[in-house]
């Protein structure tokens, strides 16, 4: 801030430029959205090869209207790919309880539990299984907080 050089400047013209130019772009809210709340999961396994890390991300929907989203690197590396998006299976429950608990706190009820998607048929079979295989107790703690909270795990 206090010595600017030309390529602090440039990046600063470069932002003003992208917001002129998204100035008449937003999300789209929908006063008529039913109160159900549900997420969307999805990891990308081994995305980075130099690193070997995978790629979390989730999408919270508040009715026709999304509230919440993120994408991030996972923290640990992943043995499989129903791993990884078991791993962001439990990052959206997470996101989804506080959610939900925001919204209690506001004093709107949901008439639904919410509900997770994901695109993994292992780890929304690992949802739903309440035999934990010996080859996935790395992953018992994301499996006993995703069974022991309030949401629906389905493939889409």
């Amino acid at each position: 801030m206090h010595r600017p050089k030309t390529e602090h400047w440039a990046l600063v013209k470069r932002l003003l430029r992208y917001l002129c130019g998204t100035i008449n772009d937003g999300l789209h809210l929908f006063k008529d959205s039913p109160l159900s709340l549900h997420a969307f999961s999805d990891a990308n396994w081994v995305g980075k090869p130099e690193d070997f890390s995978s790629t979390s991300a989730y999408i919270v929907y508040l009715g026709r209207n999304a509230i919440s989203w993120s994408s991030k690197k996972q923290r640990m590396i992943a043995h499989s790919s129903t791993e990884a998006e078991y791993r962001s299976v439990a990052t959206t429950t997470m996101k989804l309880n506080w959610v939900s608990f925001l919204l209690h706190d506001l004093h709107v009820h949901l008439s639904t539990s919410p509900i997770v998607y994901c695109d993994n048929v292992g780890a929304t079979q690992l949802c739903s299984n309440p035999i934990f295989h010996s080859r996935m107790k790395h992953v018992a703690i994301d499996f006993h907080f995703i069974r022991s909270s309030d949401c629906t795990c389905f493939l889409y």
